[in-house]
């Protein structure tokens, strides 16, 4: 393996949304550098199951819902 070609492995913060921290190893930033995250599995919708609306765009959502609308269970 060559010598000095992968990027420093260091300890580095990260702040969650709600303010919980914890540590862990990345190559982000430099040794004791804080990341605060905008977003995160506690506050986005993906994870969360928010309440998102589906945009319809081009019509794709409503080819969908015409094609596979009465498949439901």
């Amino acid at each position: 393996m060559k010598d000095k070609i992968h990027p420093d492995y260091h300890l580095i913060k990260v702040v969650m949304t709600d303010g919980t921290e914890y540590e862990t190893r990345s190559t982000w930033g430099s040794e004791g550098a804080v990341m605060n995250l905008e977003i995160d599995p506690k506050s986005h919708p993906a994870w969360t199951g928010g309440n998102q609306q589906l945009m319809d765009r081009g019509g794709r959502l409503s080819k969908f819902n015409k094609r596979f609308g009465g498949l439901g269970l």
